[in-house]
């Protein structure tokens, strides 16, 4: 793999100089006399700098909702990048936010990082562990800057699991899963409310404005653009809060979809909507400062969309946190003027841990033999269309997760329970096994005034005691057609990869609340709660000592700025 990396670097080598002498031309005010002193001979002539890295995650994006999949939801800069770039129409993710953002960043699976249950919660002491190294931490060594913009959502409970401890510059953004766009704050349950937007390692108290979350996470990356020194690699990973519940968006974006008759729905197409407008000045942003000619923009969805809160996955089946297509196959594309193949659509197998390897062999950086890795260099099939060196993915193991209360080793033949959830891919063929989630299909007009009724949603009732399924996905991409009673040897196969697998899992990391996370400790703010040396102090020995430490542990949330703590819709 690696071998293969290098060569993807040094394939796009002169792409790489061109992209830095267009910017010198076109972007930097004082080009021309540059180019006369690059006429002057090869002493004169710069080095050419390792391309500019934007990696743009959309929250909670469903895969119809887009404008080239069909979308009444109108997206003409998401169409106009992809349509001059790679669609990525075989590109998975995980069905949930936590899961997608730790295998993007460290290049592996979560039964690697022991995040393999579900996401993680405010009040949970976990985090993205501390021994696995991250894709800025790796980029940084290779010379860039690297910052980040948005949604965190890989923990928080200690200071080394923050943002600027993991590899970036510069952080700006939210902690937590979700929170209101405007105030910023998050309720886990009553009186466990706080606020929840950093600028780097402290609360970013100066910038609550009541400012939508999506227009000023765009604002932040103006901001950097236009300091930084285009001659210089820059890695920007802009996670947005969009599409993501509570759904909220500035008035204005609800005007051309008044037709929509769903509230969830409409509501969920201005905040999309408000989405496509600020990529769009984050890409005059990259043009304006010099950076454009020598960027790989990169946009993928986190997860599919969520019906109840508007998202829509037709003509794909199941929804957000299911291991059905819908939930798992995402909104992908990669935008860039150093692509070798321009305006094409790419069919080829590509994973969200895919883009470690990458990035860092796009920016030159190096892989540590020893690193153990799930995903693949993939540039050379995303640039020059060739065929992807990957073959399978492991969607997941949860061996915690709700059992099937059917499932048995007797079901697997012996080499598998079924009553554990897991999901893999070899090749065309896609196994699932265990409660798999939320498996309707639900068409655009399903969206009614109540929400997506299910007397529209297409409903199939399983035989009693179901827990294996087997699909053809190349053939089949919407899950229509159950084979695994027909090739009994095909599961029996996917069955002894997912042992395979199952043999190199860690443990689960999944603890407890822990009180101690409450904001109102914290000066009203969520944040580190965690010290290492922490010890438990001995009690007091008379009441009046112990009513008294009590009473120095309560503190006052923080009211600045006139918030209250009411609980805020969120998901």
């Amino acid at each position: 793999m690696l071998a293969g990396g290098l060569l993807a670097g040094f394939s796009v080598l002169s792409l790489l100089t061109y992209g830095y002498l267009a910017w010198d031309a076109a972007g930097d005010p004082e080009s021309a006399g540059a180019t006369a002193k690059l006429e002057e001979g090869p002493e004169a002539e710069p080095a050419p700098t390792p391309p500019h890295l934007i990696f743009i995650l959309a929250d909670d994006q469903g895969f119809r909702d887009v404008g080239y999949h069909g979308s009444e939801i109108r997206t003409p800069t998401l169409d106009k990048l992809a349509a001059e770039g790679v669609k990525l129409e075989n590109y998975y993710v995980q069905p949930m936010c936590t899961p997608s953002r730790s295998q993007f960043i460290t290049g592996r699976y979560q039964i690697h990082t022991g995040l393999q249950h579900s996401v993680i919660r405010p009040t949970q002491p976990n985090c993205l562990p501390l021994d696995n190294v991250t894709l800025p931490q790796k980029l940084k060594e290779a010379g860039y800057s690297t910052h980040m913009v948005g949604k965190w959502h890989l923990g928080f409970y200690r200071k080394e699991c923050m943002p600027t401890q993991r590899g970036f510059d510069t952080f700006f953004g939210s902690l937590l899963g979700s929170g209101d766009y405007y105030t910023h704050y998050k309720c886990d349950s009553p009186r466990m409310c706080g606020y929840d937007l950093y600028e780097n390692d402290n609360a970013a108290w100066d910038h609550d404005n009541g400012m939508y979350s999506t227009q000023m996470y765009t604002q932040r990356v103006q901001q950097i653009l236009a300091s930084h020194n285009p001659r210089k690699p820059i890695f920007l990973y802009i996670a947005y809060q969009a599409v993501h519940s509570p759904l909220q968006a500035p008035g204005k974006y609800y005007e051309r979809y008044r037709s929509i008759n769903n509230i969830n729905r409409r509501r969920y197409a201005a905040m999309l909507a408000c989405l496509d407008e600020a990529i769009n000045n984050v890409t005059l942003a990259l043009k304006r400062y010099g950076y454009y000619n020598n960027s790989i923009i990169i946009y993928s969805s986190d997860n599919g969309g969520q019906p109840t809160a508007g998202g829509n996955n037709w003509p794909l089946r199941g929804s957000k946190g299911t291991y059905w297509e819908g939930g798992i196959r995402a909104v992908g594309f990669v935008h860039s003027p150093l692509l070798k193949n321009k305006g094409c659509v790419c069919k080829e197998l590509i994973h969200i841990t895919d883009w470690f390897p990458t990035l860092i062999m796009l920016a030159e950086g190096q892989i540590d033999e020893d690193t153990e890795l799930d995903g693949y260099d993939v540039w050379e099939t995303i640039s020059e269309g060739r065929r992807s060196p990957r073959m399978d993915i492991l969607h997941n193991i949860d061996p915690i997760y709700t059992k099937a209360k059917n499932g048995s080793w007797a079901a697997g033949f012996g080499l598998w329970n079924t009553a554990i959830q897991s999901a893999i891919r070899v090749n065309h063929w896609k196994l699932l096994t265990g409660n798999p989630g939320y498996s309707d299909w639900v068409p655009p007009q399903s969206f009614s005034n109540a929400g997506p009724s299910r007397w529209h949603n297409e409903r199939v009732s399983w035989t009693a005691g179901k827990t294996v399924w087997l699909f053809n996905i190349t053939a089949d991409p919407y899950e229509r057609v159950d084979l695994s009673s027909k090739y009994p040897e095909v599961v029996k196969q996917l069955l002894r990869r997912l042992s395979q697998f199952n043999k190199t899992a860690v443990p689960v990391r999944y603890p407890p609340k822990d009180p101690r996370s409450n904001p109102n400790f914290n000066g009203g703010v969520w944040g580190p709660w965690f010290k290492e040396n922490e010890k438990k102090k001995k009690p007091s020995k008379n009441k009046a000592d112990t009513k008294q430490n009590k009473n120095k542990n309560k503190k006052k949330p923080d009211r600045r700025k006139g918030h209250s703590l009411r609980c805020f819709a969120g998901g």
